[in-house]
């Protein structure tokens, strides 16, 4: 071993390659060579990174539907889920409470035998249409505030965030997205419309002791309440999450939703008052959906345009937003935009 070589050998490791040539004596006629003393690199290792796509057991699509709509409908009342704010959490509990207010003052009525005070609370076909399309203070408060609320992040945050790339990195298709996130708001709006309502028929019932005549008599009326109920919650959903989808925060989506339902009745009623016309009603999502449950129940119609002409319109303003929100939603990205 020559003196290079030794020296090389002996040189301890400090993390970084070296290299030491030791060439022949000769006159530089005669082949040469290197001999190179090799030191092993302790610095680290070099991964080759293949990805694979998982061919492992998925759970099935309901299951990961399921996990969408109870991230959203269990934050309400559980922690780590979607989180609510304090704010939200007592407008819903204040507002569930308000209205739950005709059950309680039927409740009262049938307890006390005051029929004087149940004539004017116990269920009718003008009560039951009033417990869910009464204008004040359900649908220019209640409602709207209610859906305002709950649409006002419920896309846009997404958006703004980049939090689609949680949803879009799994299984999920942008149709289920969608329908998870229209489920979340309809199934809350659901419960304070129709749930009540329900609530305030049966109880009735049980106050009062009905007989079966006496159900049959107003199970028509309640059934077409309850579809009423149906429709508002459907659409205010509609027209929330299609705003939504078009913004990138919470403020936004709350007040054009409010704008947008009581902006259209006040100019109908505005033209309505000066024109003795109601047919600008056909612009206003509420009206259009309580004339159409007018003809239903046979109620006195507050309208004088025919009222086909209004479930033609909710049809429309329907297939509008829906329109807007399917094709926000198909355009939404997975990272932050």
């Amino acid at each position: 071993m020559s003196e290079e070589e030794g020296v090389a050998a002996s040189t301890p490791i400090t993390g970084q390659s070296r290299m030491d040539s030791a060439w022949g004596s000769g006159g530089g006629d005669e082949d040469v060579s290197a001999s190179v003393a090799q030191a092993t690199i302790e610095s680290g290792q070099i991964f080759e990174q293949i990805y694979q796509p998982w061919r492992g057991i998925l759970n099935p699509r309901w299951m990961r539907n399921w996990a969408i709509l109870r991230h959203h409908l269990l934050g309400v009342i559980k922690k780590g889920h979607r989180p609510w704010g304090v704010f939200t959490r007592i407008a819903l509990l204040m507002i569930l409470l308000s209205s739950c207010s005709d059950v309680l003052l039927t409740l009262l009525a049938g307890v006390i035998g005051e029929s004087e005070l149940y004539s004017m609370f116990g269920v009718n076909r003008d009560n039951l249409y009033g417990h869910v399309l009464g204008f004040f203070p359900r649908n220019v408060l209640y409602y709207p505030v209610i859906t305002a609320l709950l649409v006002g992040g419920m896309i846009s945050e997404d958006r703004a965030h980049g939090t689609s790339a949680l949803y879009f990195s799994r299984p999920i298709s942008r149709l289920d997205y969608a329908s998870m996130k229209f489920l979340s708001v309809a199934i809350i709006l659901f419960i304070f419309i129709d749930g009540t309502l329900a609530l305030y028929y049966f109880t009735d019932i049980l106050v009062m002791g009905r007989g079966w005549a006496w159900i049959i008599d107003t199970f028509p009326f309640f059934l077409s309440a309850f579809f009423g109920g149906l429709l508002i919650a459907f659409t205010y959903t509609s027209i929330g999450l299609a705003l939504s989808s078009v913004s990138k925060g919470r403020f936004f989506p709350g007040i054009g939703l409010i704008a947008v339902i009581m902006g259209t009745r006040t100019l109908a009623a505005i033209v309505d008052g000066l024109f003795d016309k109601t047919i600008l009603y056909v612009i206003s999502p509420f009206d259009c959906v309580a004339h159409v449950t007018q003809a239903l129940m046979g109620i006195e119609m507050t309208y004088d345009h025919p009222w086909t002409w209004s479930l033609a319109s909710i049809i429309v303003i329907n297939g509008l937003a829906l329109y807007v929100l399917a094709n926000r939603i198909s355009s939404l990205e997975v990272t932050r935009e």
